[in-house]
């Protein structure tokens, strides 16, 4: 019997009838836990009594998913300015993270905390049994019930493999004992409320200086997430994930029209830093601006064949939903469908289909800052990055350990996820971006230039995608029209239809890497039953030529 089994049967017995739920009894066996030493904390010894038994089933393979997603008090901020002058300020501290954080959608910080919230902790059993997956999992952390999931699992395993088609086949990987921690600048906790607020402020006060301003929200949320992983091929790792999301949106009024602006910050895995690097306050009065126009503002008038200027904000989505969703092997070959289809993408495909033109090179990346970076996926795998496109031709693909040999690919690409310990892991989107040009590429103001008819799109909006990714309808937040290469004015309700392969041929210019953004979002959601994911998508500024571009009209 190992000293971590040993300590923890010792602590909570043989048959411990513990009925403490996630946040209690997890919270404390995690806090009773050294932090960064994955071979001797507590979870080892629980981890340990699933792999054996797991073992003693007959299973090939086990592994287990401790998580938990906990509140760092204080460290969230939230600020409401009303009124264009003299107005006053609403704000204060959360003890929760939201927004664009890792699974979750926004939430009011003010808000009293649903039952799952109060149980975000527990634990999933993943394995192989009879050449299929089996997967259980339980919020409760006793003995008894670590081998009850592991033995439900084997039988969820046996009752699959009624159906099977072929055993399931694993790339190798390297067993880990690690530690992973986000890399950050600052801390979430390691800056004062005071100077939060006095962001915050700062932001408020000068967008809301702006005559036909209504109100003005700042935020910046933050949640921590910590995850253990062990396998029956030699890994325990233990990873700790902080991700920082600000948020600012102005909202304006003009006669009796009102209309909100919202202007995305970056989000990502960090700290303190993402706020400060947002450029709201140099923006503000901008935004502000917007929003005003937007009260006035009318529809394109035309429509049919123009040009689109797509900001990196607004990118993001078209690039996530006929790029990233698109090349997930999964759904290549057909093991996702049920939720959102399959994919236009063959594996014949690799090597040889012309996904865009030669300025569209596409970036796979579980390693940066974007909200989908973590240390190891779910697979143990070490996360990494990958070349997906290179000069528009498709050269890579989203693998995970038992997708990689399709493409006859010897290792995993680390693309394995469960949103939280409920959710079987399977395989989910890495961070992907499109790169910049090079440094002498030219400048959003250069792009403008070289746009006879056109407009330029910002911000996320409507989407419609067929069930393979194929033919889709983009709208955006905000839009200005384009002649003769200047803009024009403010315009509403525009949207674009993309053809996959068609569209991206059609790109024809894009910025360098001082104009490159990462936009991310943390509704990607897949699977039955589904699971939200978080990621995120960086590009430079793009012109995509002669593509149709549908006007609303009042």
């Amino acid at each position: 019997m190992s000293s971590s089994r040993r300590t923890f049967l010792k602590q909570f017995g043989a048959g411990a009838a513990l009925t403490l739920y996630s946040r209690d009894l997890f919270g404390q066996v995690l806090a009773d836990s050294p932090r960064g030493r994955p071979l001797e904390t507590r979870f080892k010894g629980m981890a340990d009594i699933v792999l054996a038994e797991g073992k003693r089933a007959g299973c090939s393979y086990t592994d287990v998913r401790f998580t938990m997603s906990t509140a760092l008090p204080g460290t969230s901020v939230i600020l409401r300015a009303d009124g264009s002058s003299g107005g006053g300020f609403a704000g204060g501290f959360g003890g929760r993270g939201g927004g664009g954080g890792r699974g979750g959608g926004r939430r009011n910080l003010q808000t009293v905390p649903t039952d799952a919230e109060r149980q975000p902790g527990g634990f999933g059993v993943r394995v192989i049994h009879s050449g299929v997956w089996g997967f259980a999992s339980s919020p409760i952390l006793t003995e008894d019930e670590l081998r009850r999931v592991t033995r439900v699992a084997v039988e969820v395993a046996k009752a699959s493999a009624i159906a099977k088609k072929a055993d399931m086949k694993l790339a190798p990987v390297q067993p880990y004992q690690e530690h992973y921690i986000t890399p950050m600048l600052k801390h979430p906790t390691s800056v004062s409320q005071t100077d939060k607020q006095a962001w915050a402020q700062a932001i408020a006060e000068k967008a809301r200086a702006v005559k036909g301003v209504q109100s003005v929200n700042v935020g910046c949320n933050h949640n921590y997430e910590w995850r253990y992983y062990a396998s029956s091929e030699g890994s325990y790792i233990e990873q700790e994930l902080f991700t920082t999301s600000p948020t600012f949106s102005v909202t304006a009024r003009v006669g009796e029209v009102t209309r909100t602006r919202n202007y995305p910050g970056v989000a990502g895995t960090g700290g303190w830093e993402f706020a400060e690097n947002a450029n709201f306050l140099a923006n503000a009065e901008k935004v502000a601006t917007d929003a005003v126009e937007m009260c006035t503002a009318k529809p394109l008038g035309s429509s049919g064949m123009k040009d689109i200027i797509m900001s990196p904000s607004h990118a993001m989505l078209t690039i996530h939903e006929i790029v990233a969703h698109a090349t997930e092997l999964d759904r290549i070959v057909g093991y996702e469908a049920n939720y959102a289809g399959t994919s236009f993408v063959k594996l014949s495909d690799l090597g040889k289909l012309k996904y865009g033109s030669k300025l569209f090179n596409v970036t796979c990346d579980k390693t940066s800052a974007g909200l989908g970076t973590v240390g190891f996926d779910d697979d143990g795998v070490k996360t990494q990055k990958w070349p997906l496109i290179r000069d528009g031709v498709l050269v890579g693909l989203q693998t995970n350990r038992e997708t990689a040999h399709f493409i006859g690919e010897k290792e995993s690409r680390g693309c394995t996820f469960g949103s939280t310990w409920r959710d079987y892991p399977f395989l989910r989107m890495p961070n992907v971006h499109v790169e910049p040009g090079p440094a002498n590429s030219p400048s959003l103001d250069q792009l403008i230039g070289d746009v006879k008819d056109g407009v330029m799109i910002d911000g996320r909006g409507s989407y419609s995608i067929d069930q393979q990714r194929y033919n889709g309808q983009f709208g955006g937040h905000i839009f200005w029209e384009i002649k003769n290469g200047k803009i024009t004015r403010q315009v509403t309700d525009v949207t674009y239809n993309a053809i996959t392969t068609d569209f991206w041929a059609n790109l024809d210019g894009i910025t360098g890497p001082n104009e490159w953004e990462m936009h991310g979002t943390g509704g990607d959601a897949k699977g039955q039953p589904t699971q939200t994911n978080s990621i995120s998508h960086g590009s430079p500024w793009m012109l995509i030529r002669n593509i149709n571009v549908g006007a609303a009209f009042d």
